[in-house]
């Protein structure tokens, strides 16, 4: 626990909620595109709706979500089970480094209350909570409200794709797919430290690029963010 978070240890107030909710509110039509994207490819993918709609409540990974359905087979046997199983842990793993970061954050709080919110972890909640601590702020209100948002849209914009079906099973073609992107490339700019702190970066992204090249498959999503997060630690808090 740092100092800061002796001396103000974490509240939730109604405020940071509101203003976790307000600062999610850009991304919003990014997590449509995503969360349309499944409903239409789990109704392509023979999902009743209510098997959808439990995906989408109780797992709630959208990346992993939708490549469990890429693979998704026409027979379960226990042999395919363990393999979408694997996969999707794979995939996961990087929240456990997500959720590691939280830690300062949370610690000092009851397992009831922690607990629900790290279950609704994601990137854009764990990158829009870091911007917040990094200027300070210890209202997990904020993180709350973020993540509850983001929760409630991603299960209701799956309604609509999968009752649309094919009609959107291309988002891209309304240009929705880099919203996402964009808005966590413009997220990272209040984060930059100088050319030093962004080393971590540039080696996660090459990293994740080389083995998408080289590898089939969603490991460049483990390596890069492996190997960022280790650079990042033999990288100082040091003046430029």
């Amino acid at each position: 626990m740092t100092q800061s978070d002796t001396h103000h240890p974490p509240q939730f107030t109604a405020a940071g909620f509101a203003e976790g909710v307000r600062v999610t509110l850009p991304a919003l039509p990014g997590i449509l595109a995503f969360g349309v994207a499944f409903g239409t490819i789990a109704a392509q993918k023979g999902l009743s709706f209510g098997e959808a709609m439990a995906m989408t409540t109780f797992v709630y990974a959208g990346m992993s979500q939708l490549i469990a359905l890429q693979s998704w087979p026409g027979e379960f046997t226990l042999t395919v089970i363990l393999s979408l199983a694997l996969v999707t842990a794979t995939v996961n793993l990087r929240l456990s480094l997500l959720t590691a970061s939280l830690q300062p954050w949370f610690a000092p709080l009851p397992a009831w209350k922690s607990w629900p919110m790290l279950f609704l972890t994601t990137d854009l909640g764990w990158l829009l909570a870091m911007r917040y601590r990094d200027q300070g702020g210890t209202d997990y209100g904020f993180y709350a409200g973020s993540a509850i948002l983001v929760w409630i849209a991603w299960g209701a914009v799956c309604i609509p794709g999968y009752l649309l079906g094919a009609w959107v099973s291309a988002p891209e073609r309304f240009g929705l797919d880099v919203v996402m992107p964009v808005f966590f490339a413009a997220m990272l700019v209040p984060m930059w430290k100088g050319s030093r702190r962004a080393i971590p970066w540039l080696i996660g992204g090459g990293v994740a690029l080389l083995v998408d090249w080289l590898v089939p498959g969603w490991w460049y999503l483990v390596t890069g963010a492996l190997a960022g997060s280790i650079a990042g630690g033999f990288i100082h808090d040091q003046p430029e």
